[in-house]
Parts: C-alpha cells; sequence; structure tokens
C-alpha cells in the first residue's frame, strides 16, 4: 500500500440478542469529526435524523440539547429496543485523502457478514447504506445486489434475508432528508418495524 495508512475499525459491531435486521456502512470518518463513540458519529451525517423522523416524528430527537452532538446513550438504547444491529462492512481500510469518503477509501480486509449473521438468528434483514459497503459485502455474500431503494433476498444456511440497498445518509449524497427518511420507512413497513 505504499506509504498509507492501513486504519483498524475502531468500534465493535453493535449486535443486540433479538437484532431483526443489520444497518452496514463502510467504516467510520475519521475520529476528529466523530460527536459520539458509536455508528454515524459525524454531526453532518443524517442517518440519526432520518431513523429520528420515522420513528418519532423528529429529526432532533437523537441530538444532546445543545444540538451539537448525538445523545449516544439514546440512540444505543434505541436500537437496542428495536432490534437494529449496526456495523461496517470494511474491517481494515485506507484512506487514499484521509477523509471520510468512500471514493477515497481501499478496503483491504473485509469483515466476515457470513458469520455475524449466523449469531443474529432473528435478522430477517441487511441495510447497505452506500456503493462501497455494498461491493464489499458482495464479496462475502451470495447475493445480488438491489437498486437504491429496493431490496433482494437470498439464502445463508438455509435462513432467507433481504438485502436491501438504501440511500447514503451522508449529505453528499443529493437528496433531501425528508425523501430519504420516506424510502427508509417503506424498508422498516417491509420488515414489519413500523406501521
Amino acid at each position: 500500500m505504499n506509504n498509507f495508512l492501513i486504519e483498524s475499525h475502531p468500534l465493535g459491531f453493535f449486535l443486540p440478542e433479538k437484532a431483526r435486521i443489520l444497518m452496514l456502512g463502510s467504516f467510520p470518518p475519521p475520529k476528529e469529526r466523530w460527536s459520539m463513540n458509536f455508528y454515524y458519529p459525524n454531526i453532518q451525517n443524517d442517518m440519526w435524523r432520518i431513523l429520528g423522523l420515522i420513528f418519532f416524528g423528529d429529526k432532533t430527537c437523537f441530538l444532546t440539547t445543545d444540538g451539537k452532538a448525538f445523545d449516544e446513550e439514546r440512540v444505543r438504547r434505541f436500537c437496542m429496543e428495536k432490534g437494529i444491529a449496526i456495523g461496517d462492512t470494511a474491517a481494515e481500510v485506507v484512506r487514499l485523502k484521509g477523509n471520510a469518503s468512500d471514493l477515497h477509501l481501499k478496503v483491504v480486509k473485509p469483515f466476515p457478514i457470513d458469520r455475524i449473521l449466523r449469531t443474529l438468528p432473528d435478522c430477517k434483514g441487511i441495510v447497505i447504506t452506500g456503493q462501497k459497503s455494498m461491493d464489499t459485502l458482495l464479496t462475502n455474500l451470495p447475493a445480488e445486489e438491489p437498486p437504491v431503494g429496493g431490496f433482494t433476498g437470498f439464502q445463508l444456511d438455509g435462513r432467507s434475508f433481504l438485502l436491501f440497498r438504501m440511500p447514503s445518509s451522508s449529505r453528499a449524497y443529493p437528496k433531501p432528508l425528508e425523501e430519504k427518511a420516506n424510502i427508509y420507512r417503506e424498508m422498516f413497513r417491509h420488515l414489519g418495524m413500523v406501521d
């Protein structure tokens, strides 16, 4: 990899015992962009705003009182209660430009997502939130890539799963927050997690 630094994933997978879905990104942003020690930590990323809109009708519900960070305890509790497992597809990466962009991320070592799914007996859906994570996942699972906003099915060890490809929660992805939330809402409806 020439003189590039190989980074190991700084967070362990968050795997609630009764997880119904596994959400997968590619790799966390550089630590200086974190507002909490959990997934989607960058205050500029809209994942927690999307989930706030869907489940509480409030895009600010996961923000701290001053609005400068995400409330890690509330986020973790929410994921535990709803059965949302979270992880990433890349265990080791090189940042070719030192930023959080998937475009400039080289995956050195992927996580064995098939093994992780075997530890989640209630999981029915895998949610991918970006192209880099989708490309990495497909090297590890016998699935076909769905269109953005859609899903495909696959089998693993005799179990059926749905693979969803959701729009990126990054603000670099050009779609209004409410539109993204509507697409995610349909996915949660399909999985029976919202009305």
